[in-house]
């Protein structure tokens, strides 16, 4: 780049010279030589500009999600992985972390309207993969029950998955002592929880419990592995589906990827997401984690399935949002947040998802500053597909009413509103 400009800057030294040896030419010709001098400082400048543009900053969202050279992707023919040689940076233990005191992150990941349906995919730091907090002990206890209570039916591992989910255990196994080293202790067979007692040996055959089971119980989050076969579809093969709210791994599992969001109704799926999901899933290597956000209305406090949407071992057509009751008391609505990974494992070749949710009551959230206000124009920009999967209906007059009224309390209070972009960032 200082070449360049260097050149310029000759170039227009150069005009320079010659316009005080034509001088003597006559005005006509100063004239010409003036004209021609502002012509060349016009494209000196212009040259300025486009050598200053950075050029390594980090990519936006949609360049994650769409440039093809984020991921350098050796050529394999479809379900074929070869075991690459990947070691994760070694994590350091977490910044003044308690599991006690240490509170959850406050991620608030809507913005004002208008809504758009992305993936959202940023890229993440390898330190921050598994998130754990003050709530710890809750999750572990509530995993736990679901574990006891429906085994199989929400944590299960498919034969063919066996070897990425035992991958799995051995990464969590040497990420948490490195990140959390108050709670996890790493050992031969595995590591030990220092809160619980527990102890996890990863190396015996056969295990104690399903790996998926046994991975469930190590993270708040819960967890999903898929795998690519020869027709080039992404199938969920191994699951910890343990606190999702909406929806069951026993529904899903087998799945591919395009079946389980289509059999969800996610809105915009064909037309906008899963071209570039698919691009995605046989792009992502294991040097390229990601993350993104997610947000949900929720008008039970239920945190492992939401039983307003109806019985969780309903039959079929007797679940969803149509079954909710309608608006509320305000103190019913909650606000659902999740913060999923993605990661694909090395040696499987297994895509693996967590997904941490975090569970806050509608009116905790909305005595922070610019809460209110920016989730009441995120609820009413949503188009009427997204309002449909969100449940929307049963919950807008109750909700809307209330956060206007909290954000014109803020407002008449000082809240500088103009300034809101200054004291925050997405996804916060």
């Amino acid at each position: 780049m200082r070449e360049h400009m260097q050149q310029c800057q000759e170039w227009v030294a150069h005009f320079g010279s010659q316009l005080k040896s034509v001088a003597i030419g006559g005005p006509k010709t100063i004239l010409y030589g003036i004209a021609l001098l502002a012509l060349a400082s016009w494209l000196l400048l212009r040259a300025s500009q486009y050598f200053k543009k950075p050029t390594d900053y980090p990519p936006r969202t949609p360049d994650v999600e769409r440039r093809g050279s984020y991921f350098k992707v050796p050529p394999r023919a479809p379900g074929l992985w070869e075991p690459v040689d990947f070691k994760r940076p070694t994590a350091p233990p977490a910044p003044n972390w308690n599991v006690h005191t240490s509170t959850p992150k406050p991620y608030r990941p809507f913005r004002h309207g208008p809504y758009h349906i992305t993936m959202g995919l940023r890229n993440m730091n390898w330190d921050e993969w598994i998130e754990l907090d003050s709530h710890y002990m809750k999750f572990h206890t509530d995993k736990a029950n679901r574990i006891a209570e429906r085994g199989r039916k929400c944590s299960h591992t498919e034969p063919a998955a066996f070897d990425g989910a035992v991958e799995l255990l051995e990464e969590f196994c040497a990420y948490l002592p490195e990140r959390y080293p108050s709670l996890y202790k790493q050992t031969a067979v595995g590591m030990d929880n220092l809160l619980t007692g527990e102890v996890f040996n990863i190396v015996e055959r056969p295990l104690i419990e399903d790996p998926m089971q046994m991975a469930g119980r190590m993270v708040q989050d819960d967890l999903a592995i898929m795998f690519e076969k020869e027709d080039g579809q992404y199938y969920l093969l191994a699951g910890s589906i343990l606190l999702a709210g909406f929806w069951k791994l026993e529904d899903k599992l087998g799945m591919p990827l395009s079946e389980i969001h289509t059999s969800g109704d996610v809105p915009g799926f064909r037309e906008k997401l899963e071209k570039g999901m698919m691009n995605f899933f046989r792009r992502v290597q294991p040097n390229g984690p990601v993350q993104r956000n997610n947000y949900f209305i929720q008008v039970d406090d239920e945190l492992a399935w939401s039983s307003s949407i109806g019985d969780e071992d309903g039959a079929e057509g007797t679940v969803g949002w149509f079954t909710a009751e309608k608006n509320k008391a305000i103190e019913h609505h909650y606000f659902r947040s999740e913060r999923q990974t993605l990661r694909r494992l090395p040696r499987s070749g297994g895509v693996v998802f967590t997904i941490r949710t975090y569970f806050h009551p509608i009116t905790e959230i909305c005595e922070e500053p610019y809460v209110p206000g920016r989730l009441a124009s995120a609820v009413r920009s949503w188009g009427d597909d997204v309002s449909k999967y969100k449940g929307k209906d049963r919950y807008q007059e109750v909700l809307l009413e209330y956060l206007d009224q909290k954000h014109k309390e803020q407002v008449e209070v000082g809240l500088p509103v103009e300034k809101e972009d200054e004291v925050r960032a997405y996804p916060f």
